[in-house]
């Protein structure tokens, strides 16, 4: 259970501000304070599709969104978010979002909303996945650590977060592969509403993207000289689930170099339908 304070639909909580003569929007949110002091980049970008969400009616939801990471956010500083309503039409919305902090930009991004049509449709098969309640939680595999996040880790994420083949907090568990599954469950039971459940998958997925690099490379979070922050996030959205039941994140980074590395993900829910998609490249420094 978290005992974060500061709760996951806090982190939704998004105060309106100003409206202008051509429509556009501007929201005020708060970040969790978290040990790094900047805030969490899976939070920015799922307060950035809650401001653009908010402006579009009913009739539509959100299937994708593009967005840059441009500066780090400092948690102890409210982010106002300025939504430009860019198109309006029958099938479709369009979105643009900025997000500002001190006067400069930290985060910009698109978004796509979509009423929806009847058609064909296939999925890739989730993969054999272990029950997640047969692996251990962070709290026991952090039981006794002194490094600096490990509290935070342990008890003060949204998400109850169970890894497959081990965790890389302090150490790499398991083989150093470029793959891995990651169950995550929201701690707090959340509202009926799908917008709210497709925030909750926009927040969880920026905990453990870039993981299956540092596994293959036989490092963990925790190592002295690691460096790692997250430069772009798209994700889509394909059906409809809930955060607050075990879902899975199968991942695997097809490559890294030059500093960076690629990291893929398709989210399931419990009984195998895919839920979402997401793609990002994030900073990845190591010692030599």
């Amino acid at each position: 259970m978290s005992t974060s304070t500061f709760g996951l639909l806090d982190a939704f909580d998004l105060q309106p501000g100003a409206v202008t003569d051509d429509g556009t929007r501007t929201f005020t949110a708060r970040h969790q304070v978290i040990p790094s002091a900047r805030a969490y980049g899976g939070e920015v970008v799922a307060q950035a599709v809650t401001a653009v969400s908010t402006t579009v009616g009913a009739d539509k939801a959100i299937h994708s969104f593009h967005g840059y990471f441009l500066r780090p956010g400092d948690v102890n500083e409210p982010t106002t978010w300025t939504v430009d309503l860019t198109r309006d039409g029958r099938g479709f919305s369009a979105r643009a979002v900025t997000g500002v902090q001190k006067g400069k930009e930290i985060f910009t991004g698109l978004a796509s909303f979509h009423t929806g049509a009847s058609s064909l449709s296939h999925q890739e098969p989730a993969p054999e996945l272990p029950d997640p309640l047969s692996l251990p939680t962070s709290a026991d595999l952090l039981a006794g650590s002194d490094v600096r996040d490990a509290h935070y880790w342990s008890y003060e994420r949204h998400f109850d977060i169970r890894h497959h083949p081990g965790a890389v907090y302090t150490s790499v568990a398991g083989p150093r592969v470029h793959r891995q599954v990651v169950w995550l469950k929201a701690f707090q039971a959340l509202p009926d509403d799908p917008a709210v459940h497709r925030q909750a998958l926009a927040y969880l997925c920026d905990y453990t993207l870039l993981e299956p690099a540092l596994r293959h490379h036989g490092f963990a979070w925790a190592d002295e000289g690691v460096q790692t922050a997250s430069l772009d996030h798209a994700m889509w959205w394909h059906n409809d689930g809930r955060a607050d039941e075990w879902i899975a994140l199968v991942q695997e980074v097809p490559i890294s170099g030059h500093g960076r590395a690629l990291t893929q993900g398709r989210i399931y829910s419990a009984d195998g339908l895919l839920l979402a998609s997401v793609v990002q490249e994030g900073l990845l420094v190591l010692p030599r």
